[in-house]
């Protein structure tokens, strides 16, 4: 049996998705918010397996948040 990430678990850059789905940009993990990421950057889709990338438009590491399953 397979366990689902729940909606809102959040991820750090570098870690491996355990769950296919749309994430959410939420915030940096040096605690700010800005500057903000461009637009195509807020929200990705990423399969299991792949690392949560950084925000490249800032060159940060970040929190992602898991918004849907896919």
């Amino acid at each position: 049996m397979t366990t689902k990430a729940k909606i809102g678990t959040r991820f750090r850059t570098g870690e491996e998705c355990i769950e296919s789905g749309r994430y959410q940009f939420d915030g940096y993990l040096d605690g700010t918010r800005t500057p903000t990421p461009h637009a195509n950057e807020r929200e990705i889709p990423l399969s299991r397996r792949e690392r949560f990338p950084p925000i490249r438009s800032a060159s940060k590491a970040c929190w992602w948040r898991l918004a849907q399953h896919i």
